[in-house]
């Protein structure tokens, strides 16, 4: 959780040193959970399991940034709230998927508008559980991690309630490559809702 909390102080850095050129800034939190198709298989000569990637409650934190014609970017870090138990196997694992997007943010009226966003990322599956090492010990990071680059699409309406304060319903599509090696799919889903706040102009 330490590099999340990095990568977001990075993140939120960037979007702040842009906000000087832009129209709008967004911050949002929200929360979720992911769709794969596949069942759980383990095969017994090798010893291995496959699992669907899918279930768990999945909170997400992201900021975009947006310029002139509705135009920007967004970084967004989504990950599974509590470990889940790999093929029931009492392995602990948690998936963290971090996304940097190009975003279009057209206006459907004066409280309702589209974000829809495409873009690139990644995926670090931490397993949990392993005899303890250095790392582990002086670190705190206990775990080994399979790191997976996908590319994803998504979108969401957003709906002012009142004010600058806005809800968005919303989903995502993650391609993650060779995910096969931990899970049952390579394509994810993640649905879910988060609640956010404009700064700029109404």
């Amino acid at each position: 959780m330490r590099k999340l909390a990095l990568l977001t102080t990075l993140a939120s850095t960037l979007l702040l040193a842009s906000f000087a050129r832009a129209q709008q800034a967004d911050a949002m939190l929200g929360f979720g959970t992911l769709l794969s198709s596949g069942s759980t298989s383990c095969t017994l000569i090798t010893g291995t399991c496959f699992v669907p990637e899918k279930g768990g409650l999945y909170p997400s934190i992201s900021g975009d940034v947006i310029f002139h014609k509705r135009i920007g970017f967004n970084f967004e870090a989504a990950w599974r709230g509590r470990q889940g138990n790999y093929a029931g196997l009492g392995v602990p694992f948690r998936p963290i998927l971090f996304t940097f997007n190009g975003l279009y943010q057209p206006r459907m009226g004066k409280r309702a508008g589209l974000d829809l966003m495409g873009g690139i990322g990644w995926q670090s599956t931490r397993f949990y559980g392993f005899q303890p090492t250095s790392n582990c010990i002086n670190f705190g990071a206990c775990y080994t991690s399979s790191n997976h680059f996908l590319v994803d699409v998504g979108g969401g309406v957003r709906y002012y309630v009142r004010g600058h304060v806005f809800v968005r319903p919303e989903a995502h599509f993650y391609h993650i490559m060779n995910n096969t090696s931990d899970f049952s799919s390579n394509n994810v889903i993640r649905v879910g809702a988060s609640i956010g706040y404009t700064i700029g102009p109404d």
